[in-house]
C-alpha cells in the first residue's frame, strides 16, 4: 500500500485531554482512508502545562504522568491515554511518528548566575555588550518527577543561550561556558548564526547533554515503540548532532527508524540539499519549497503557470527524501510563518502530493476534520478562523490507496491544465488525473493498451458520463474549471 502520513493535530487542537482519545477512536477511519502513519504532537510536559502545544518542552520524561507545571496530563491527555492510542493504531497496522523537540528547554525550576554576552538579534555573531553576570532560569530539577527514569539535572552548562535575564532588557544572551566558542556551527549564515531560536538553547556540544539525549531517545522508544520521528527545528541545530543521535537511536533500538526534519526554508532548495548532504541522508525533510509553490499558486489563480509547480522543490530534486505537504501547524492562519494554501486550490495540491509517484505525502488535520479557533492577528485583534474540510479529500486519499501505482506519464504542456496517468501494477489498477486552475478542459492522455476498450469513471463524482479507452490506449479526460478529476477503471 502507498504510505501516507497525517499530522493529527494543529496549533489550536482541542485540549482537556481529548486528542489522544480522538486519535484512538479514529483508527478505523484512518485505516479505511489508507493512512499508514500518524504524527503525534510533542507528548512531553511543556512549560505551559496543560495549555502547552508542546514546543516549549520542560521535562522530556513526563508524558503526562507527573504533577508538574500545574497539571498531570499534557494538553492532549495522560501517559496512559497516549500509550493506549499508540497501541490501538499499531494493532491496526498504523505506524507512530513521534515529535522530537531537542533544540531548547523552557520553564526552568531555579535561577542560576553565570556570565554571558548580549548579541545583536539580527546578527548573532555581533556582541553588543562585554561579558557580564546575568541570572536566568537554567536549572531544571523536575521536583514533580524526582529521579524516576533519569537523575540528570540540567544547568547553565547545558545551554548556549537564553532570552531572559533577571532585571535586564529582553534580548539574546550567549552563555559563556566550556563547551565551545560561540554558537554551534550551522549550514546557513542567516542572522549571522541561527543556532539560537528561543527559550534556553540546548548546547549539544556538551558530552553529558548528548549522552542524556541518547539515553532519552531509547527510553522514549521503549514507552511507545515509535516507528518514526519528526525532528523539530533542525535548521537551528548542528547536522552533526542529529547524524549521531539518529545513528544511536537506530543502533540502540535495532530498528531502521524513519526520520523527517523540519528545515523550513521556502524557496531555498539549496539549503535543504545542503542539510541532507551534511546529515549524510540520515533523514528526510519536509518540502517547504513545494508548500510555498502551492501557497503562491493558490493566490495567483489562473495567472500561475502550473508547469512550474515542482520547480526548485525537494520532491523533484530528491524524491526519496522528500515529505510533501499542503499545510502544517506553522503555515496555518494566525501563525508566525502563516502561508496557507487557499481553499479552492487545496484539492489540486492534494492531488499533486497524493496521486504522483514522488514524495511521501503528509496530510494536515484541519484538511481532513476541519478546525475552528480564535487568536490574535498581526495587529493584535481577535480573529475567528474557520477551516473547512478539503473538498473530496477522502476520495483523493482512497484514490491513492487503490489506484496511484505503477509507471507515471506526464502531460504538462498546458500552463493552466496538468495531467498524468499511472499505469497500475500487478496488484492495482491505474488512474488518470487532470487538474485545472482556469477553465474546464478535456485532456487527451495515453493510459495504455492494457486498458483498451475499458470504461473509466470519475472517482470524485464530478461527471456522470464515462470514458471508453480506444484501441491505442488513449482517452479524453475532462476536468471541471479550477478543479481536479480522477479517472479510474469501472471494474
Amino acid at each position: 500500500m502507498n504510505p501516507t502520513m497525517i499530522q493529527f493535530f494543529h496549533w489550536y487542537s482541542d485540549g482537556n485531554s481529548q486528542l489522544y482519545d480522538q486519535i484512538k477512536n479514529s483508527t478505523s477511519y484512518l485505516k479505511e482512508l489508507g493512512i499508514s502513519a500518524v504524527w503525534f504532537p510533542p507528548a512531553y510536559k511543556g512549560a505551559g502545562g496543560g495549555y502547552s502545544v508542546g514546543y516549549d518542552p520542560y521535562d522530556l520524561f513526563d508524558l503526562g504522568e507527573f504533577d508538574q507545571k500545574g497539571t498531570i496530563p499534557t494538553k492532549y491527555g495522560t501517559k496512559e491515554q497516549y500509550l493506549t492510542a499508540c497501541k490501538t493504531l499499531q494493532e491496526n497496522g498504523i505506524s507512530i511518528i513521534a515529535d522530537i523537540v531537542l533544540n531548547h528547554k523552557a520553564g526552568g525550576d531555579e535561577k542560576e548566575k553565570f556570565h554571558a554576552v548580549k548579541v545583536n538579534p539580527e546578527n548573532r555573531q555581533e556582541n553588543i555588550s562585554e561579558p557580564f553576570e546575568i541570572e536566568s532560569y537554567t536549572k531544571f530539577t523536575f521536583p514533580g518527577r524526582g529521579e524516576k527514569y533519569s537523575n540528570f539535572k540540567w544547568n547553565f552548562h547545558c545551554f548556549s543561550g537564553v532570552d531572559f535575564a533577571e532585571g535586564q532588557e529582553e534580548g539574546i544572551y550567549q552563555i559563556i561556558n566550556d563547551h565551545g566558542e560561540g554558537w554551534e556551527e550551522m549550514i546557513s549564515d542567516e542572522k549571522g548564526n541561527y543556532d539560537y531560536l528561543m527559550y534556553n538553547d540546548i548546547d549539544q556540544r556538551n558530552p553529558f547533554v548528548r549522552e542524556e539525549l541518547n539515553n532519552w531517545g531509547k527510553w522514549y522508544h521503549d514507552q511507545i515503540h515509535f516507528d518514526g520521528v519528526r525532528l523539530d527545528a533542525v535548521k537551528h541545530q548542528s547536522p552533526e548532532f542529529y547524524k549521531e543521535w539518529l545513528y544511536n537511536l537506530r543502533a540502540n533500538t535495532g530498528k531502521n527508524i524513519f526520520a523527517v526534519g523540519e528545515y523550513w526554508a521556502p524557496g531555498e532548495l539549496p539549503l535543504l540539499e545542503k542539510y541532507i548532504e551534511a546529515t549524510e541522508g540520515s533523514m528526510s525533510l519536509f518540502d517547504s519549497s513545494l508548500q510555498h509553490n502551492f501557497h503562491v499558486a493558490s493566490l495567483a489563480g489562473a495567472e500561475y503557470d502550473l508547469r512550474k509547480i515542482f520547480d526548485e522543490t525537494l520532491t523533484l530534486a530528491n524524491p526519496l527524501l522528500s515529505v510533501s505537504l499542503v499545510d502544517n501547524h506553522d503555515t496555518q492562519p494566525l501563525q508566525e510563518l502563516e502561508a496557507p494554501v487557499e481553499k479552492w486550490f487545496k484539492p489540486l495540491a492534494y492531488a499533486l502530493i497524493l496521486l504522483r509517484k514522488d514524495g511521501y505525502p503528509c496530510i494536515f488535520y484541519p484538511d481532513l476534520f476541519g478546525a475552528h479557533y480564535t487568536d490574535k492577528d498581526k495587529e493584535g485583534n481577535d480573529q475567528e478562523i474557520f477551516l473547512d474540510k478539503v473538498e473530496k479529500i477522502e476520495e483523493l486519499l482512497k484514490a491513492r490507496k487503490y489506484f496511484a501505482y505503477g509507471n507515471q506519464r506526464d502531460y504538462f504542456e498546458d500552463a493552466n491544465c496538468l495531467g498524468w496517468i499511472r499505469e497500475g501494477d500487478g496488484e492495482h489498477k491505474g488512474c488518470a488525473v487532470v487538474l485545472s486552475n482556469k477553465d474546464a478542459y478535456d485532456k487527451p492522455m495515453e493510459i495504455g493498451t492494457q486498458y483498451a476498450g475499458q470504461t473509466f469513471y470519475d472517482f470524485l463524482g464530478w461527471f456522470q458520463d464515462k470514458i471508453i479507452i480506444d484501441e491505442n490506449g488513449w482517452g479524453n479526460f475532462p476536468v471541471p474549471a479550477g478543479n481536479v478529476s480522477v479517472w479510474v477503471p469501472e471494474n
